[in-house]
């Protein structure tokens, strides 16, 4: 692996990083906070290859189970995976490569239309990967840890979907335009 693929790896983590550090936001009946994190994760599925997304995603969640304070409210540790958010947490790594194998399937199926059409392809690929996969990842071990049902836990987490729709159509707008200015920076140009 070369160094602009390690680059961009540890870049990626850290942009989840630093969205840790945004207050969370919690949601009454559900010990799982909103935060901005998801974003970061649709952002990595988008602009990296499925490897770099997963392995930027990975160390993240490395990072955390080591102890550093990445999570909102300064959270980290071992401690983290046996709370009702860890499965999200879990989740990171297989949404964003998910995501990311998704995204040029997208980009291909657009080709020579227009930037909307290619953002929507890509907001296909967040939604599709980073809330149906996190959450097929996330509810089954949140409502395990939270000795829930995976049903009971699933309606409490529909709380999250308009946020996380926000968050992929963002992202989507976000990847569309910074490969407009930069194709270079597009995975399949960077290998």
């Amino acid at each position: 692996m070369d160094a602009s693929r390690i680059a961009r790896i540890a870049v990626f983590a850290g942009v989840v990083a630093v969205m840790g550090t945004t207050p969370a936001v919690s949601v009454p009946g559900i010990a799982v906070p909103i935060t901005l994190q998801t974003l970061g994760v649709m952002l990595a599925g988008l602009m990296l290859s499925p490897l770099e997304a997963f392995l930027a995603m990975a160390l993240f969640v490395g990072m955390v189970a080591t102890g550093l304070p990445l999570l909102p409210g300064g959270r980290g540790g071992l401690a983290v995976f046996t709370g009702p958010s860890a499965g999200f947490l879990l989740g990171f790594a297989p949404a964003a490569a998910a995501i990311a194998a998704l995204a040029p399937v997208a980009r291909r199926a657009t080709q020579g239309r227009s930037s909307a059409w290619t953002t929507a392809g890509y907001f296909a690929s967040a939604v599709l990967g980073g809330i149906v996969v996190l959450y097929a990842v996330g509810v089954p071990v949140g409502a395990w840890n939270t000795g829930t049902s995976p049903g009971t836990f699933l309606r409490g987490s529909m709380v999250f979907l308009p946020g996380d729709l926000l968050k992929a159509a963002g992202a989507a707008a976000v990847a569309v335009s910074v490969f407009r200015a930069a194709p270079f920076l597009r995975p399949q140009v960077a290998r």
